[in-house]
């Protein structure tokens, strides 16, 4: 029998450090102020990796327990502060991604486009994108890849959206690369066919980025 995956509640934006201070209590924010500040030691600190086989830096330690310490509303924008108070390189974050919680993990993948990464990080990206997971799904499908999936795995992931019912809304920059992609759309009426024959109902989201896989009027039509 599949497996039905998680439902997707839309993902809050990150907070900056003054809204978590107006938003957190007294000990919240102690708690806060102590790991940022063991991530910018961390940062500033030219072996940041742990110093053996069983050793992890203070602040990932503070990653991990962000939910029970600052309210798990809130855990997202704590761990993405985290990892940017620290400038936290590839090795870090892939480790908590691998070692991580799926919350820890959408943390991770929401972060991915301020962190000077690259497409280093497009592992952690294909990774979510395997699974069913709707909030790692609609994590990965962020700015990060918009700037960095290729076209073959970024059209997939569009797939991957209708399929376990991601909003398309959580795809950065969907009418840009969308537009005027006739691979896609191929894929989208392939996919609306099998949905059909199988007696079961079409998206409404494919229909959108049907819409906009439509190419760009010229200046002569």
């Amino acid at each position: 029998m599949p497996m039905t995956p998680p439902t997707s509640p839309q993902t809050p934006p990150l907070l900056t450090r003054g809204q978590l201070d107006a938003r957190l209590g007294g000990a919240a924010r102690a708690w806060l102020d102590e790991a940022l500040a063991e991530a910018a030691h961390a940062a500033a600190d030219e072996d940041t990796a742990p110093g053996g086989p069983y050793a992890v830096p203070p602040w990932e330690l503070r990653f991990a327990a962000a939910g029970r310490h600052c309210g798990l509303e809130y855990a997202d924008s704590v761990r993405a502060l985290l990892l940017l108070e620290a400038g936290a390189a590839l090795p870090a974050v892939t480790r908590l991604y691998d070692q991580g919680t799926a919350a820890e993990r959408r943390a991770v993948l929401l972060t991915l486009h301020r962190l000077d990464l690259g497409p280093t990080a497009l592992h952690l990206v294909e990774d979510a994108l395997r699974t069913n997971d709707t909030r790692l799904v609609a994590a990965a499908v962020g700015p990060y890849a918009a700037a960095h999936l290729d076209t073959h795995n970024w059209r997939h992931a569009i797939l991957k959206c209708l399929f376990t019912g991601v909003p398309v809304e959580a795809v950065d920059g969907l009418a840009r690369r969308a537009r005027g992609d006739v691979e896609l759309a191929r894929m989208l009426g392939d996919f609306a066919a099998e949905r059909t024959a199988a007696g079961r109902t079409v998206p409404g989201d494919l229909r959108r980025v049907l819409t906009l896989t439509t190419p760009a009027p010229t200046e002569d039509s």
